[in-house]
């Protein structure tokens, strides 16, 4: 059994609980999810659901990227929403991310997310081979 390796990266927030940003296990990369916060501040991103959509998978590449992989590697999304019937805005911003072939996604709306977010986003992503991400 390959070990488990916790990622960690200021480039995102960090956890705001017990868990890790995201943990490498069998060449396979499981993130936590990903608000809309901005790192730098701490804070939700103003604008509703697209912006913080936008933030979110800014997050979630950042952990990505210090776990050695990225975006062309992602294998299944999840997305946590308050209102599905943000779905539309969200998956215009989703597609400026997410290159063909699209990896599998489910997508819930929930009744509510910490901090009161909007959006939640998760991935689990193969590693990159050498020279890829």
């Amino acid at each position: 059994m390959s070990p488990r390796m916790p990622v960690q990266t200021d480039a995102a927030p960090g956890a705001i609980g017990p868990y890790s940003q995201a943990i490498v296990s069998g060449g396979l990369v499981f993130t936590a999810g990903q608000l809309g916060t901005d790192p730098a501040t701490g804070e939700l991103v103003e604008g509703g659901t697209a912006a913080q959509a936008e933030q979110a998978l800014r997050n979630l590449e950042a952990v990505l990227d210090a776990a050695g992989t990225g975006f062309g590697n992602a294998l299944k999304v999840t997305i946590f929403l308050a209102d599905i019937a943000d779905m539309p805005e969200v998956n215009e911003v989703y597609l400026r991310h997410m290159m063909p072939p699209l990896p599998a996604r489910t997508t819930v709306a929930v009744r509510g997310l910490p901090r009161g977010g909007l959006i939640e986003i998760e991935c689990i992503a193969q590693l990159a081979e050498r020279g890829e991400a």
